[in-house]
């Protein structure tokens, strides 16, 4: 069973998502520049949006080099001084990530993807048997790491362990596309000054001048979620998944990437959000309905256009390979359903 979510969601000028040289990044498709956002920065926005631990009402993953202070943090709370409590956080996460850093002992050279319950797992055996506790805490948590997560994030993006990459992966029961827009796009270039107030009025110049990149597009977005391997990440817990997917779907409207954003606020929630629940063993992204790229409408715009022709391409895929055991759900601003309803509609369709 998978969970499919198709959105169009148009920016207003922006640069979401910076490339090596700080401008917007862009990708070409059916022959022509497209604006993009990576699925990185979709996914760390989502995570990291309040509505997802909100409704998964579990505190997120962290993902991070510095698990050795964090442990240490923790284990000065339980009474332990401070040069036992960091001894013991750095020897347990050497042994369990490889080497730390020279420059900052408490950092590893790998980032570490772990859940709350594994941290303080971590805790309560080392404040209780100090050193003798590492060897067999090495296993349990790399087992545990391996097999499932008590957070919702990890269970949904995966992880993996550089150290032990055959042996620590759980395998992410969400996938999340690049946003490509709808349309080719060109960038954009805005040339800016800075006033400095306490120049003189005979003192000439700006403070500072630059060029900032950006770009204004309707993008395309696809997401799809596992839902058995999601209930498997989460250690069997149906209803921990259910909201799992809750939080995703609310999360998929709300969260948008920060970049620049002090600069253009470009705050633009999703005009469409076309939600499949699908028991077939398929899985569809739409982005081909886009190939050829789509032309500003009647009215001038994008959107409308694009919401056309995502309908036409679904309609002919439907046509083709079928649609038994697909149960969709829309959610438009020009439809009858709320966010409440859909999501409703949505999980009803999950067993």
């Amino acid at each position: 069973m998978f969970i499919e979510l198709h959105i169009l969601q148009n920016f207003a000028p922006s640069n979401l998502n910076r490339d090596d040289t700080g401008n917007p990044k862009d990708t070409e498709f059916g022959g022509v520049r497209r604006a993009r956002v990576s699925s990185q920065a979709i996914k760390r926005a989502m995570r990291e949006h309040p509505v997802f631990a909100k409704t998964t009402q579990v505190k997120t993953g962290m993902r991070t080099r510095w698990l050795a202070r964090e442990i240490a943090e923790k284990l000065e709370k339980t009474g332990k001084s401070k040069d036992d409590s960091e001894k013991l956080a750095v020897a347990f996460v050497q042994q369990l990530l490889g080497d730390m850093d020279k420059k900052a002992p408490a950092r590893s050279n790998v980032l570490a993807y772990v859940d709350e319950d594994e941290i303080q797992n971590a805790v309560n055996a080392l404040a209780k048997d100090g050193e003798s506790a590492i060897p067999d805490l090495i296993k349990k948590t790399i087992k545990s790491m391996a097999e499932f997560t008590s957070a919702p994030d990890v269970a949904l993006f995966g992880r993996m362990l550089a150290r032990k990459p055959n042996t620590v992966k759980l395998d992410a029961a969400c996938q999340v596309a690049h946003a490509i827009s709808t349309h080719r796009v060109n960038m954009e270039l805005d040339y800016f000054t800075a006033v400095d107030d306490l120049q003189k009025d005979d003192e000439t110049g700006a403070g500072m001048i630059g060029v900032t990149a950006f770009n204004s597009a309707c993008f395309y977005r696809y997401a799809r979620i596992d839902w058995n391997l999601l209930v498997k990440n989460l250690n069997d817990d149906k209803e921990l998944a259910r909201k799992t997917v809750e939080g995703f779907l609310r999360a998929a409207a709300l969260a948008i990437p920060t970049g620049k954003q002090n600069s253009f606020a470009a705050q633009n929630p999703p005009d469409l959000m076309f939600g499949i629940v699908r028991q077939d063993g398929q899985s569809w992204s739409l982005a081909n309905a886009f190939e050829i790229p789509v032309k500003s409408g009647r009215d001038g715009g994008l959107m409308s256009a694009s919401i056309e022709k995502l309908k036409a391409y679904w309609e002919k895929l439907n046509k083709v390979y079928g649609s038994d055991g697909i149960t969709s759900a829309t959610l438009s601003l020009d439809g009858e359903d709320n966010m409440d309803s859909w999501i409703g509609k949505m999980l009803g369709a999950l067993e």
